[in-house]
């Protein structure tokens, strides 16, 4: 379902964001920010904001962040799942960590990482449906 059918059954007058909170039978479909407040944003928030996409914009971090949606793994184990090297994976994480992406505990000498947040999953989510959409 598109933002002009919802603009348009809900009679709403600016164009608001939405997206479903999860796809399983239903979707839950949440509105974020009418128009007007985006338009507000200043423009530290705004590069902020473009910085946080170009993170996505590699496909090591996508894969790094779609072996950790689930599980919570440490460099070897997503080396092993990704067929890559320790090193560009840590390099990798090192960015996600610095951008808040993925969060880690350790145990004895290795570091465990994980999903930073609900928000996380919820973008990868919502970057699927958006290709599924096309």
């Amino acid at each position: 379902m598109s933002a002009y059918f919802f603009r348009t059954t809900l009679k709403l007058t600016s164009p608001i964001l939405i997206f479903p909170i999860f796809s399983i039978d239903i979707h839950i479909i949440i509105c974020l920010y009418e128009y007007t407040m985006i338009k507000e944003l200043d423009e530290d928030m705004l590069c902020d904001l473009a910085e946080l996409f170009k993170i996505f914009g590699d496909s090591t971090r996508i894969k790094i962040l779609y072996a950790l949606l689930d599980k919570e793994l440490s460099v070897t184990e997503i080396a092993e799942e990704l067929n890559m090297t320790q090193p560009a994976i840590s390099q990798q994480l090192r960015v996600l960590k610095t951008n808040g992406l993925v969060s880690f505990k350790r145990d004895g000498k290795s570091l465990i990482y994980s999903l930073a947040d609900e928000h996380v999953r919820i973008i990868l989510n919502i970057g699927v449906e958006h290709l599924g959409d096309r």
